[in-house]
């Protein structure tokens, strides 16, 4: 897998308040947060751009809000936020796309002139996945490291309730064969940075 020389990993919300249990319930890849921080570190490490969102929730009872101790991000990022040699962005935002906060990471990309996209965060087939919609939509190649990604265990329509690996494979099925993104490996990833 090629990685772009200005590729930039975009760290999607892997904050605090997704830890807790009792609001989210059960989740997958419990390797996750292993991966999302080697991530970090090989990005960092490479001088590429890393871009790191935080989803500020106006809702009252969520765990995500605005000035809640679960809105920071969780150590492991927040330890590595500042570290790398190439350019860093926080991106803040209230709905599902990292492309729709503060300050514009449209244009942000273009004024670097970075195509090149991999996804890595919480949760798969929410932000991620919007994220991820929206990049293809806009042009940019964008690569999903699966297992660096997680999701919870979800109720639909009809009563309908799928655990958080069907919720997580779901996702990666329309992403990967709807064209919007090419769903990877985090292993991949990586070979793909050290070349």
């Amino acid at each position: 897998m090629e990685i772009a020389e200005n590729a930039a990993l975009v760290v999607v919300d892997v904050q605090r308040g997704f830890e807790d249990t009792g609001f989210w319930g059960p989740r997958n890849n419990p390797g996750a947060d292993g991966n999302i921080a080697a991530l970090i570190d090989v990005w960092q490490s490479s001088g590429r751009p890393v871009v790191f969102v935080r989803h500020d929730s106006v809702r009252a009872d969520s765990p995500l809000r605005a000035g809640s101790a679960g809105n920071g991000f969780k150590p492991y990022v927040e330890e590595r936020r500042g570290k790398g040699a190439g350019p860093e962005l926080l991106v803040t935002k209230t709905v599902n796309s990292a492309f729709l906060g503060e300050p514009d990471l449209g244009a942000w990309l273009t004024s670097a002139g970075i195509r090149q996209l991999v996804l890595a965060g919480i949760q798969t087939n929410m932000c991620v996945e919007t994220t991820a919609r929206m990049g293809g939509n806009l042009g940019y190649d964008v690569v999903v490291a699966y297992d660096a990604t997680y999701t919870f265990d979800l109720v639909g329509p009809f009563g309908w309730r799928l655990g958080a690996d069907e919720v997580g494979r779901a996702s990666a099925v329309s992403l990967h064969g709807g064209g919007f993104a090419r769903v990877v490996t985090t292993e991949e990833v990586v070979a793909g940075v050290r070349g």
